[in-house]
């Protein structure tokens, strides 16, 4: 499929695309918040035995709100140019999976099971800016800076697995 990188398409900032835009915003950071406010860390995790390179507790809540704005950047993109592509597909199953990691994480308190959700959604998103360089070159660029921080996630968590 052609690369799509032209942003003053009027598929994207036309009326319509901004409205697409606004609802993947709406879509992936109101829930995200929602299972973020909800799921949020209390005594058990204060308990556990972190790695010395664990981020303070504040990190977090601004670099989530980055991250699910990119993410629903990157999906907005694919789906406004390949909405039934593999890696719409992909970007789907990611964000399951990332609503999924913290009930699973801090409520559960199944770390491991967090280990397999949090790999997986690496593997997802690599996936993801695999398959959608080739459609849209933003949109793929968008998750660079998730993975980077999901690639992180997977092994705080897996050292916090272990040292638990």
């Amino acid at each position: 499929m052609a690369r799509s990188t032209d942003t003053t398409s009027p598929a994207l900032t036309g009326p319509r695309g901004l409205a697409w835009l606004v609802g993947f915003l709406i879509v992936v950071i109101v829930p995200g918040g929602l299972i973020g406010a909800a799921t949020a860390p209390g005594a058990w995790y204060a308990a556990l035995e972190k790695p010395p390179f664990n981020p303070p507790d504040w990190v977090f809540a601004p670099t989530w709100f980055v991250l699910y704005a990119l993410i629903a950047f990157a999906g907005w993109r694919i789906w406004m140019t390949a909405p039934r592509s593999a890696p719409m597909v992909a970007w789907v199953d990611q964000l399951a999976l990332n609503w999924l990691w913290s009930p699973v994480f801090f409520t559960l308190h199944l770390v491991w099971l967090a280990v397999a959700i949090v790999a997986a959604m690496a593997g997802l998103i690599a996936y993801f800016i695999w398959t959608a360089k080739d459609i849209d070159g933003p949109g793929a660029w968008a998750f660079v800076p998730y993975l980077a921080w999901v690639s992180f996630a997977t092994v705080l968590n897996a050292s916090v697995a272990v040292l638990n």
